[in-house]
């Protein structure tokens, strides 16, 4: 949302912001004002962190994560369970799953899922790498598919279910359905029937 009323460097800012995930035109607008107002030694300290950022971030060679050490924290925790691979989308869903604090097996990051619409196929995420991984680990009896419920999610989870069967490993699906204080009436039937799917006695 830049405007001619406003110097180049405010609109290069503002263009930059806009490109975010999640950021409008106003949004972006505001964030560079207030990037404008504050002190020279926090706009640098937040140069300084998205630089070091860049610079030091990567993917864990073991399981895809992202991390500053190669392999990560996790891969390199020998208390965890080695049994169990949780198999996520994104680092982000990963951490999410890790703020439970309930899980203890270790990750496998596939950095996407199968969308052959946008022309993503199987060597288009890090699938191979988990096939690899299996074959080298002796000690994985169980491989969580904890994809997001989209059609996409569910497409990929089935299509590494159908890998990794006949390996003899446990494929588990996560179960989805009505979140915690919602309403029945308010589901959807995808919702709905999903929860009915992972229903469990009491």
């Amino acid at each position: 949302m830049s405007s001619k009323y406003y110097a180049k460097p405010l609109n290069d800012l503002i263009r930059a912001l806009s490109g975010l995930p999640g950021i409008g035109g106003k949004s972006a607008q505001r964030l560079a004002f207030h990037i404008l107002s504050m002190s020279d030694g926090d706009a640098n300290a937040i140069a300084d962190a998205i630089r070091e950022a860049k610079s030091r971030m990567k993917y864990c060679s073991v399981c895809g994560n992202l991390t500053d050490t190669d392999p990560c924290g996790i891969c390199a925790d020998r208390t965890r369970d080695r049994s169990v691979i949780c198999v996520v989308e994104s680092p982000r869903d990963a951490a999410a799953v890790e703020r439970t604090g309930e899980y203890r097996g270790f990750y496998h990051v596939l950095h996407g899922v199968l969308s052959p619409m946008d022309g993503i196929g199987p060597d288009d995420i890090n699938l191979r790498q988990l096939l690899t991984r299996l074959q080298k680990d002796d000690d994985a009896k169980e491989l969580i598919l904890a994809t997001n419920p989209t059609i996409e999610g569910e497409a990929t989870a089935m299509y590494i279910a159908k890998l990794i069967k006949p390996a003899g490993i446990r494929v588990t699906r996560i179960a989805h359905g009505i979140p915690v204080g919602g309403d029945l009436e308010y589901a959807d039937e995808i919702t709905l029937s999903k929860a009915m799917e992972g229903r469990r006695e009491l």
